[in-house]
């Protein structure tokens, strides 16, 4: 079966926007009275977790912090306070301080002129995938994604399918229709576990990762 679709990750990917989510993190983090800071190799770590009120959890449970609340209380902590961190990188977007890594523009113009169909694959929130797309492409462009497969979409995070296989689902494609794009071995794997063949481009935080499957890797 001939490619009919490109499935787009984005943090990494669409953008070398991993660095700009730290600074919002450590930067809520300090308006909020905490004295957590994240520096980048401790954030390349965390980056394995999927997620970014997954990626607070996990450090909170491993480096047995005190939130100063307890069970479905510190939840929601967690919760509201990348809700906070979201709307800080919402900021970082709009002030032109996240782009597109160099090749993407032409890449979706290109696809577009071949007939392929585009979706996106991601973790990251629909508002700021769609600010993303709006400051940093024509509107021509930004409007050729026809699905968003976004972080309201799947309670399974990458490495789980999950966000994949509700991408295939509302193409009406097989996975091997398609070809995901991804940066990381997290990704990587969710694709591959739904069946579809996938190119990574390494970004600065995933350049040593094991990318083992991939039909390509390509460096920045």
């Amino acid at each position: 079966m001939h490619l009919k679709a490109i499935l787009f990750d984005v943090d990494g990917t669409l953008s070398d926007t991993e660095d700009a989510h730290r600074v919002a993190f450590n930067e809520t983090f300090q308006a909020e009275g905490l004295d957590w800071r994240w520096n980048r190799d401790l954030y390349k770590r965390l980056l394995t977790v999927n997620g970014g009120v997954n990626r607070i959890r996990y450090f909170v449970d491993t480096e047995n912090l005190d939130t100063g609340f307890d069970g479905s209380e510190r939840d929601d902590f967690i919760s509201r306070l990348h809700a906070k961190k979201t709307h800080r990188f919402a900021g970082f977007i709009e002030d032109g301080r996240v782009r597109l890594r160099s090749g993407v523009a032409r890449l979706i113009r290109d696809a577009q002129g071949n007939g392929l169909r585009l979706a996106i694959a991601t973790a990251t929130s629909l508002s700021n995938v769609e600010k993303l797309l709006s400051s940093c492409l024509p509107s021509q462009d930004a409007d050729a994604f026809e699905v968003f497969g976004t972080g309201e979409r799947a309670v399974r995070k990458k490495p789980d399918p999950e966000i994949y296989l509700w991408v295939l689902e509302q193409l009406a494609l097989p996975p091997r229709a398609c070809i995901a794009i991804e940066d990381s071995t997290n990704g990587l794997n969710a694709a591959r576990s739904a069946g579809i063949a996938t190119v990574i481009t390494t970004s600065p935080y995933t350049l040593d990762e094991d990318f083992t499957g991939a039909v390509a890797v390509v460096d920045r």
